[in-house]
């Protein structure tokens, strides 16, 4: 499917066949993922799989969205926070790889320092909110990947993270920003509205 036309096909699923989504499919959900741009090139945005009945089951405990736990598998998508610990290491990554080249930061070693040095002294929600929205990107690109796989999923934030957390067991340092239930679709939504492309517009300049 061309990249257009997934994105005017997605839509939010909640109703799902009862199909197994294969192991297979599922890596290539999570390989559209890894390839997303991520800034400072930390790539912090880790998941978990759930595909067990039963502990999908337990997941009514974290959200009041019944069709989550019904879904074949669902991803929940978590970052990192103590990536930004790597950030030096990441951007001379980036140097090597001559990422700037052609631009002033192709030779400009103190001043990649400095920015690096500037993201690892944020303060914690500042991370948290800058780790989070590159994971938003990397769960875009799985949410299109998915349908041009002929896929569902359906983006949730209406989840007890701290909940979440403890029933996936993961360590302190990584927090969950959002639930994927994904699957093959067992209704065709209408296209949900959308405001004029002109409002969307504040100027041109």
């Amino acid at each position: 499917m061309e990249l257009w036309n997934a994105m005017q096909a997605r839509r939010s699923i909640r109703k799902f066949k009862s199909n197994e989504v294969p192991d297979p499919v599922i890596r290539e959900l999570l390989e559209a993922a890894r390839l997303a741009p991520s800034g400072s090139n930390l790539q912090a945005t880790r998941f978990v799989v759930i595909k067990s009945p039963f502990e999908r089951m337990k997941l009514k405990e974290c959200t009041p969205l019944p069709f989550v736990a019904h879904a074949p598998v669902v991803i929940a998508c978590c970052i990192d926070r103590e990536a930004i610990g790597h950030t030096g290491m990441r951007y001379r990554e980036l140097m090597e790889a001559q990422a700037f080249a052609g631009t002033p930061l192709a030779d400009d070693k103190t001043l990649l320092e400095a920015a690096a040095k500037r993201r690892s002294s944020l303060d914690p929600a500042a991370i948290k909110a800058y780790l989070a929205l590159n994971a938003a990107i990397a769960i875009e690109h799985i949410v299109l990947r998915a349908v041009d796989l002929g896929l569902g999923s359906c983006w949730i934030m209406m989840f007890d993270s701290e909940k979440t957390k403890c029933l996936l067991g993961l360590d302190d340092r990584y927090d969950v920003i959002a639930l994927l239930p994904v699957g093959y679709p067992d209704q065709s939504p209408e296209p949900r509205p959308r405001v004029p492309l002109e409002e969307l517009i504040l100027k041109e300049v």
